[in-house]
C-alpha cells in the first residue's frame, strides 16, 4: 500500500490472496475504529464471488442510514482489491445481519405493488429515485413479467424507474375488451 493507507495501516508483509487482503484491510479498519465487530469470509458457488458477513455489538453502525457505512466499506474493499490485485475479477459483497436480502425483498414488494397499479390503471407509474444497485434489483424482477416493462429515467447516480404496461399484454387486452363492450352496452363483469 502506498500513500495515506500505508501511513494509516503501516507497512506489513503483503497478505496471501484476495481473502488475505480483505482480512487484512477489514481487520485494520475494525481495529483502528475500535468497533465490536467480527467477520467471516466465504467463497460463493461461482469462484468469482466473495462474501463477507459481519457480526457483533456494533452491527447497528454498519446498518444505520440504509446501510451507508456497509456500502462504503464494500466500495473501499473492492477498490483496494482492484488496486492491489489487478488480475482478480471477483465480485466482493459485504453484508451484516442479512441486511442486503431484506432490503432487496422490500424493494421487490414495492415493485410488485407498483406493477399491480400500472396494470390495473393501464398507465405508467414511477418508483422513487434509487442508486444503481437497487434499480438493478427492480429491473431484474420486473423483467420476469412480460406484461410490464421498466426503464430508468433521469440523470446522475440516482434515477427514477418508470414501470409501464406492455401494449398488447393480457391486462391491456382485457381493458380494451371492456371499453369495446361498454360502447355496445354489453359489459360482462363475471370474469
Amino acid at each position: 500500500m502506498t500513500g495515506i493507507f500505508s501511513k494509516l495501516f503501516g507497512k506489513k508483509k503483503a497478505p496471501e490472496g484476495v481473502e488475505g487482503l480483505i482480512e487484512a484491510l477489514l481487520g485494520q479498519v475494525i481495529e483502528l475504529s475500535q468497533w465490536d465487530l467480527t467477520f467471516e469470509i466465504t467463497r460463493g458457488t461461482a469462484d468469482e464471488e466473495i462474501f463477507v458477513n459481519f457480526s457483533g455489538g456494533d452491527e447497528e453502525l454498519l446498518l444505520a442510514k440504509e446501510g451507508q457505512l456497509l456500502d462504503a466499506l464494500q466500495l473501499f474493499v473492492r477498490r483496494a482489491v482492484q488496486h492491489q490485485m489487478e488480475n482478480e475479477r471477483g465480485n466482493i459483497n459485504l453484508d451484516c445481519a442479512n441486511f442486503r436480502e431484506q432490503a432487496n425483498e422490500a424493494l421487490i414488494a414495492l415493485a410488485e405493488k407498483l406493477k399491480g397499479i400500472a396494470l390495473a390503471k393501464g398507465k405508467s407509474v414511477y418508483f422513487r429515485a434509487l442508486p444503481p444497485k437497487d434499480r438493478k434489483v427492480i429491473h431484474q424482477y420486473l423483467a420476469e413479467d412480460g406484461r410490464v416493462k421498466s426503464r430508468s429515467i433521469g440523470d446522475g447516480h440516482f434515477k427514477k424507474i418508470k414501470i409501464y404496461p406492455v401494449k398488447g399484454s393480457e391486462a391491456d387486452l382485457d381493458r380494451g375488451d371492456i371499453e369495446r363492450q361498454e360502447e355496445h352496452g354489453e359489459v360482462n363483469f363475471n370474469r
